[in-house]
């Protein structure tokens, strides 16, 4: 499966986070923070189709696990012998752990959309309290300068 910007690999989240989500500097330029924005904003959405594509093919496999389930249950049920009614079990034992690791996949996949959601969350309100602070912070302002109106006055 495809991943979005941030992978889930340990170092590549520590790397991505520092440089998208790492203290934002009130010196940056508005082209920069709308840049940073916007490649937060990916990383978002990204993990928010992350889990959606997860959660469907979960869902997916509920109808061809369900059929498997019931016939392996037939299989145990009528086999004939210790050898047929383990191999029938291990089966059963297959599934259930397939069937988890679509339930761990999930719950990752969630939890990793909801913390890049809360990171973009953070960094946001990081950003608006800086472009505030510009905004509040005495500068050159307005300058009046000399203007001549109608050519002089002639």
């Amino acid at each position: 499966m495809h991943r979005k910007k941030i992978a889930f690999d340990v170092q590549q989240i520590d790397r991505r986070f520092q440089q998208d989500y790492g203290k934002l500097s009130i010196s940056a330029t508005d082209a920069q923070l709308i840049a940073d924005a916007r490649s937060r904003w990916e990383n978002t959405v990204g993990g928010l189709q992350d889990a959606m594509r997860v959660q469907a093919g979960v869902v997916g496999n509920i109808d061809s696990n369900r059929s498997a389930m019931s016939a392996l249950v037939d299989q145990s049920q009528n086999a004939v012998g210790a050898l047929q009614a383990t191999q029938a079990g291990n089966q059963l034992l297959a599934l259930q752990s397939q069937q988890l690791s679509d339930l761990i996949a999930v719950i990752s996949a969630n939890g990793r959309a909801t913390a890049m959601l809360e990171a973009d969350r953070a960094t946001a309100a990081e950003q608006g309290r800086i472009q505030r602070e510009r905004f509040l912070t005495p500068g050159s302002g307005y300058q009046p300068g000399n203007a001549q109106m109608f050519n002089g006055g002639n």
